[in-house]
């Protein structure tokens, strides 16, 4: 197991709650005799501390063993896309909602964290996908995203044409809201509500799940994790946009083409002692949390 000397905090600025759990995790890994590096951002939520020794994303990338990630899912999508080529394993403190991708609760602080400073944790490997826009074959915008990469209609509220291509091979042409296309991480959020399956972790394959199409019979596709997806635009009278996880979209005109691959770095996620998926999706999406009274059939 890897010894984590250097350790890189990373939180979402102007959160309360944020705030408290960065200072209570200093003092914590500081007590072991951690060497703590801030984020340029996330220090400015702990003003009074003029020792912070501070550094950009890609410094803690360099210098740091491990990242710990203090907010909810959203802030673990931030770093993966910043941190991925670095190879270095994130650890997330929940602060947020759902938390599908942190696994701390913040009152587990020293139980949890200081199990994986003893070396007791798991790693698990995630992949994230590359979205390059060209126009007229020239490249004009570029993204990550470790969720999904989405097509939508933009501003306004109008059905969207498109063709999808997968592998080169013609698949359909579809008018609807748009397309959703996820990874495994990605398919427990905005996926989910649009009807997508749950994939679990460990899967190397993305879904693709229209959003309202107008037509009963569009379903999701579930594709390999290699697969090359391409998407032409062929709305002429309104500009579609397409983001990576939700952040600011790219907006596109007929005749573009959006193409989707697997992002050549990836995420090393790190859980600690107890990890389940399968309780992680009774907790967060309130299946039933009967257990069976003799245990295993």
């Amino acid at each position: 197991m890897e010894q984590f000397r250097n350790v890189g905090l990373m939180g979402r600025p102007g959160n309360t709650s944020v705030s408290d759990t960065l200072e209570f995790l200093l003092r914590f890994l500081e007590s072991r005799g951690v060497k703590v590096i801030f984020d340029e951002d996330t220090a400015a939520v702990l003003p009074h501390r003029s020792d912070l020794q501070v550094g950009t994303p890609g410094m803690l990338g360099e210098a740091c063993d491990l990242i710990i990630v203090v907010g909810g899912d959203g802030s673990i999508l931030h770093a993966a896309r910043a941190l991925a080529r670095y190879n270095k394993p994130l650890l997330g403190v929940n602060r947020g909602r759902l938390g599908f991708l942190t696994d701390v609760s913040p009152s587990d602080i020293e139980q949890k964290v200081g199990a994986v400073l003893d070396g007791d944790y798991a790693i698990e490997q995630r992949f994230l996908l590359d979205m390059v826009v060209k126009s007229g074959g020239t490249p004009v915008g570029e993204g990550v995203a470790l969720n999904d990469v989405v097509l939508y209609a933009g501003k306004s509220v109008h059905m969207i044409e498109f063709e999808l291509y997968i592998e080169g091979q013609f698949v359909y042409r579809q008018r609807s809201d748009g397309l959703i296309i996820a990874t495994p991480t990605g398919s427990t959020a905005y996926a989910l509500s649009g009807g997508g399956p749950i994939m679990h972790p460990r899967l190397d394959a993305m879904v693709l799940v229209p959003m309202h199409p107008h037509t009963l019979s569009s379903r999701p596709i579930v594709v390999d994790g290699n697969s090359e997806i391409k998407l032409l635009m062929c709305t002429e009278d309104i500009n579609p946009m397409v983001s990576c996880d939700g952040q600011t979209g790219l907006s596109l005109r007929a005749g573009d083409w959006v193409y989707v691959n697997k992002h050549p770095f990836k995420l090393r996620l790190l859980h600690p002692p107890g990890h389940d998926f399968y309780a992680a999706c009774r907790t967060k999406l309130g299946w039933s949390s009967h257990l069976p009274a003799q245990g295993e059939p």
